[in-house]
């Protein structure tokens, strides 16, 4: 039987504004990626993720992102390889403050939007990447875009790395995201997404906006929690999932 883990963006809430029902759609995934306040979120709202996340019983990992509030993390920055090193390092201490004193341990971190788009195709940031997770722990998990620079830095150096692939975006032929700023870069209908997944958990194939199939390794599929009906699309594919003989479970 075919495995696939499910992770989650959640604790995207800051201050007074709320994105997303985190208690319901932790019932659906098997793993989370908790901001870490650059992007979003902030101490408040970490610590009060983190304990709704170990109540779950989902595992738990970083969501390290560019320093840009006010842009959700999505627009990239120039930055050198030592500033990408220091931005997942503060942010991943920060988070695993937090894991200690719920006595839980973490799993994994995967970069968040632009941050997370820059190591797909850049070799220098990926590095810096791979490398702050290392020296924080090997046993730490990379979770990265599949058949990326960011996957490929992270095995280089040793670490556990999952392949992710998303569930509601369109694919390039290189194998990218489409970008959000073009069109048809999000899938919308569930049953879509839900073939589009089965097939990538199932043949390591998916069909790009070029109609050319772009094969890949599906470890990890990430469901965005900041959506309007984000619970309801996790649950949906969760089921559909399973109605495939496929097996929804932590990358461990």
């Amino acid at each position: 039987m075919k495995t696939i883990d499910l992770n989650c963006d959640i604790g995207e809430d800051f201050g007074r504004y709320t994105l997303a029902n985190q208690k319901e759609i932790l019932q659906y995934v098997t793993s989370c990626n908790i901001a870490c306040g650059f992007h979003a979120g902030d101490p408040s709202v970490m610590r009060e993720t983190v304990k709704i996340a170990v109540e779950n019983g989902v595992k738990i990992g970083a969501h390290p992102g560019l320093p840009d509030l006010v842009g959700f993390g999505r627009r990239e920055m120039a930055i050198t390889y030592q500033e990408a090193y220091d931005m997942v390092v503060y942010q991943v201490g920060a988070l695993q403050a937090f894991l200690t004193i719920e006595g839980e341990k973490m799993q994994h971190v995967k970069p968040h939007g632009a941050l997370y788009n820059m190591a797909a195709k850049d070799p220098e940031i990926a590095e810096a990447i791979a490398k702050a997770i290392f020296d924080i722990s090997p046993d730490l998990i990379l979770f990265g875009l599949a058949s990326s620079e960011l996957t490929k830095a992270g095995e280089k150096l040793g670490l556990r790395t999952a392949h992710e692939v998303f569930a509601d975006r369109t694919y390039q032929q290189d194998g990218t995201l489409t970008p959000r700023k073009q069109p048809k870069a999000m899938i919308t209908d569930q049953s879509e997404a839900a073939q589009q997944v089965i097939r990538m958990v199932k043949e390591g194939k998916v069909k790009s906006c070029q109609g050319v199939d772009v094969l890949l390794r599906a470890d990890t599929v990430c469901i965005h929690g900041d959506g309007d009906h984000a619970v309801e699309f996790a649950k949906f594919i969760k089921q559909q999932l399973q109605n495939h003989d496929i097996e929804v479970k932590a990358f461990i």
